[in-house]
């Protein structure tokens, strides 16, 4: 075998088993901790925050609850995460869509009034859904508009 046809044997190897060696997660993962209403970590150590939702900080009016709604939703489960524009945020967490079996997380917070529907464009993908989960929960009285 020619040097040239042992070198491009080589490369092509790399280039095919470099998405192996990929640092993110894959699509589906388990939650291994929640942190509070818009924010978890998955396996590998991963924190993942919600895409277009934002929840009580510990410090505020209903932040115990979205919390425990989300450990409701997730904790141990396996989760699907789904991709918008950005990959990641200024913190290093990955911005994902999170879905729990036919549950959209993101969408079920806003809908039982544990987070408001928050716009960070370029990531607005179900925008105009979360908007009016939000105003239903408001309508109701859920949550955080008790």
């Amino acid at each position: 075998m020619s040097f040239r046809i042992a070198l491009a044997i080589v490369f092509l190897s790399i280039m095919l088993l470099q998405p192996l060696a990929c640092t993110q997660p894959s699509e589906t993962v388990t939650v291994v901790e929640v942190i509070d209403g818009d924010t978890i970590v998955v396996e590998g150590g991963y924190n993942v925050r919600y895409i277009g939702i934002d929840s009580p900080e510990i410090d505020e009016f209903y932040y115990l609850e979205a919390k425990q709604m989300n450990a409701e939703l997730l904790n141990g489960k396996k989760v699907r995460l789904e991709k918008d524009i950005t990959d990641k945020d200024k913190y290093g967490r990955l911005l994902r869509y999170v879905h729990s079996g036919d549950t959209f997380v993101n969408a079920e917070m806003v809908r039982q009034g544990c987070a408001w529907a928050t716009a960070y464009p370029p990531d607005t993908k179900y925008l105009v859904y979360l908007d009016s989960l939000e105003k239903e929960a408001r309508q109701l009285k859920r949550g955080l508009w008790r």
